[in-house]
């Protein structure tokens, strides 16, 4: 369906609007619409978009909540105060969809709300039409997720102790392991780390390297590999197409979480959420009260951001981690790797500060005896 829009027309019907946002999600797609530096927005934003235009028309039927687009060119000053209102009706109405109905947190709902917006920025921008900045006034609500990563401690005993490998071995893990392992080292982006295959392999003067252009950055990193990853990388050599055994994301989530139960220690890690900026804590059982702990956290993103971590823990400069994770300079998420390294830095350092002074205190004692 084609929309035709008359020079006097004030509104746009909720009709009109979802088949704005249906060729919005089409160009989108289809590559006609593109991030601003021309490259092409992948696919998981596209679902973003469908999910969104999906809860857009849930919202609208259950509550029978209106949406439309108001058109300013043709608007008197009357008109627009009622269109700020309208948006502001609208905004506060679809949140509280998503949070009282849909039981949603912060990070979820801004989601949502960034998709929304970038609609109305395409209607505007690539549309040419004018439907006003209403839209700007949309809050994106944000929660920064605690960054879930294992010490130097755990990842040495995950690499070298004996007896886990034993009880891996026992529960079908071996593979899990060898993954984790590999992806804790190299820090690449799970979507990268699973589609290696042996063109990313590179042999100089007999070390190995891992050459690969992020799909989601488009950045080239080259990272060379430890022996004990060469040694992973043998095991599996032409037993499949990629470098290492592949599977769904899903199981391999699931069987990192199992292979957890496995660590010496582990401990209770509570889980909060943010709802309206309030942060409450989600039980794994909600009628014992009883929390999640590690091996519940566990997920394929813990690879990476515990070889960043580790990386940075072990005195990497920054500028070379980021050559290796492929994190920009002024990049927002390797700024909190940054702090989480700086936290463990600090706690050191007043350890070590603590000795020295109880040694002065010693020393200042016995002279004055």
């Amino acid at each position: 369906m084609k929309i035709i829009i008359r020079k006097k027309d004030r509104v746009l019907n909720q009709e009109a609007f979802l088949v704005l946002l249906t060729d919005f999600i089409k160009d989108t797609a289809a590559g006609r619409r593109t991030k601003s530096n021309g490259s092409l927005i992948s696919h998981s934003t596209v679902e973003n978009y469908i999910h969104m235009k999906r809860l857009v028309q849930n919202f609208s039927k259950q509550s029978t909540f209106e949406i439309k687009l108001y058109l300013v060119n043709n608007l008197n000053q009357a008109e627009k105060e009622n269109a700020h209102k309208y948006y502001r009706k609208l905004y506060i109405a679809f949140t509280n969809y998503m949070y009282d109905d849909l039981n949603y947190f912060d990070n979820y709902v801004g989601n949502v709300i960034k998709c929304l917006k970038a609609f109305f920025n395409y209607l505007i921008k690539e549309r040419s039409i004018e439907i006003g900045n209403y839209h700007r006034l949309f809050y994106v609500p944000h929660e920064e997720i605690p960054i879930i990563a294992l010490n130097r401690e755990q990842l040495n005993y995950v690499i070298n102790n004996a007896t886990f490998k034993r009880k891996v071995k026992e529960n079908d893990l071996e593979v899990v392991r060898d993954v984790f392992i590999f992806g804790c080292t190299v820090a690449l982006r799970v979507s990268d780390l699973l589609t290696l295959s042996p063109k990313n392999l590179v042999i100089r003067d007999n070390k190995h390297y891992i050459q690969v252009k992020s799909q989601k950055t488009k950045k080239n990193t080259v990272i060379k590999l430890p022996d004990y990853c060469v040694t992973i990388l043998r095991k599996y050599k032409g037993k499949q197409e990629t470098l290492l055994p592949s599977c769904s994301l899903f199981s391999f989530n699931s069987k990192l979480k199992k292979m957890a139960t496995l660590f010496p220690d582990n401990f209770e890690l509570v889980k909060t959420r943010e709802k309206r900026g309030k942060q409450i804590v989600i039980y794994k059982n909600p009628k014992l009260k009883t929390h999640y702990k590690l091996s519940d956290h566990m997920s394929s993103h813990v690879m990476r951001r515990t070889g960043i971590t580790t990386m940075l823990n072990l005195g990497m400069p920054e500028y070379m981690v980021r050559r290796i994770s492929g994190h920009t300079a002024n990049s927002k998420e390797f700024f909190r790797y940054v702090q989480l390294s700086q936290n463990l830095v600090d706690k050191e350092t007043d350890r070590v500060f603590e000795q020295l002074a109880m040694k002065n205190n010693v020393k200042v004692e016995n002279r004055k005896q």
